[in-house]
């Protein structure tokens, strides 16, 4: 209970922060960009358009980690807020493991908003000619537009009447509108007639979601390591550094290493981001197993338990007084 006490305040903290709404406005609005911007390839739009918002997904979820996790325990660190909870019969690993599940907590709402946002994109479909039929999806446009403006609203109101967090206000209320309209959308046609849920529905892609928050989850455990000792700026460069070797760790591990017998013990503890990455599967027509996906899974699952055993050693011995 106490973790999950934690955890709670950890996550109101966290989407109360102003960088939460920033990001999750730029996530959006990078979103709905990818529509035109995927119009100029010379074979299918639509491949790339998946390709720009799971890579939108995962750089936003990368900043998330790294801004919010530091604010829920670097500055609290530095403030000696965190103070008032370690005087109190509270173990420092449990409060590692809260502020983490409160983070991972944040950033799953705002990463459900943009993944829902990204399944509408997907929906709409990029432009395949020049008649309005096939430019427009009217349907996603009205109920979407409808969801963001009522976010808005109801943010807005809700902090100048009740003095309720415009942040945390605007995650929820959007999350929950965005919801509900994905929902609606996905019971009509782009010519306005009533259809199956199920029509609009790739099981692939809700896979290649939930791989990519896996990514989310292991880099967020990095940057609570991270942020147990440095600052913001630290903090968001080894995140940055992580996700680059990541993604060129495969490459070095059977290219380079293969000359270099010795060094292959490293090349084995090197993280593969590429795992984690489905937009290949996915544009070339291949498909993730479910096994696939628990491998995945539970790869990401060692990665997040190694870096909070290293937030849980880093801490133990921080001076917060």
């Amino acid at each position: 209970m106490v973790i999950l006490a934690l955890a709670r305040n950890a996550l109101l903290e966290s989407i109360r922060q102003p960088v939460h709404t920033v990001l999750i406005c730029g996530g959006l609005l990078a979103m709905l960009l990818n529509v035109n911007v995927a119009g100029y390839t010379l074979e299918d739009d639509n491949k790339l358009l998946v390709d720009l918002g799971l890579s939108t997904l995962f750089l936003t979820g990368l900043l998330m980690s790294a801004f919010i996790a530091t604010s829920v325990l670097c500055k609290e660190i530095e403030n000696k807020t965190v103070l008032t909870v370690v005087s109190k019969p509270v173990p420092r690993p449990f409060v590692v493991l809260g502020k983490f599940l409160g983070v991972i907590a944040a950033i799953g709402l705002a990463y459900g908003l943009l993944s829902i946002v990204f399944l509408l994109t997907i929906r709409h479909q990029v432009q395949s000619s020049v008649r309005a039929g096939d430019i427009f999806d009217p349907v996603v446009i009205l109920f979407g537009f409808l969801a963001i403006s009522l976010t808005f609203l109801i943010a807005g109101l809700a902090n100048y009447l009740y003095r309720w967090s415009f942040p945390a206000t605007f995650a929820c209320s959007g999350f929950v509108l965005a919801l509900i309209s994905f929902l609606t959308i996905s019971c009509i046609s782009r010519k306005w007639k009533i259809q199956s849920p199920s029509s609009d529905f790739d099981p692939q892609l809700m896979i290649g979601l939930v791989l990519i928050f896996e990514a989310i989850i292991a880099i967020t455990s990095i940057a609570i390591a991270a942020s147990t000792r440095f600052g913001q700026v630290a903090t968001l460069l080894i995140c940055i550094g992580f996700f680059l070797v990541g993604l060129v760790g495969e490459y070095f591990a059977t290219v380079t290493l293969q000359s270099n017998a010795w060094l292959q013990p490293f090349a084995n503890i090197l993280p593969n981001l590429q795992f984690f990455w489905p937009a290949d599967a996915l544009t070339q027509g291949h498909t993730i197993t479910l096994e696939y996906l628990g491998v995945v899974t539970l790869y990401a699952v060692c990665i997040s338990v190694a870096f909070l055993s290293l937030a849980i050693i880093l801490f133990q011995k921080r001076d917060v007084g």
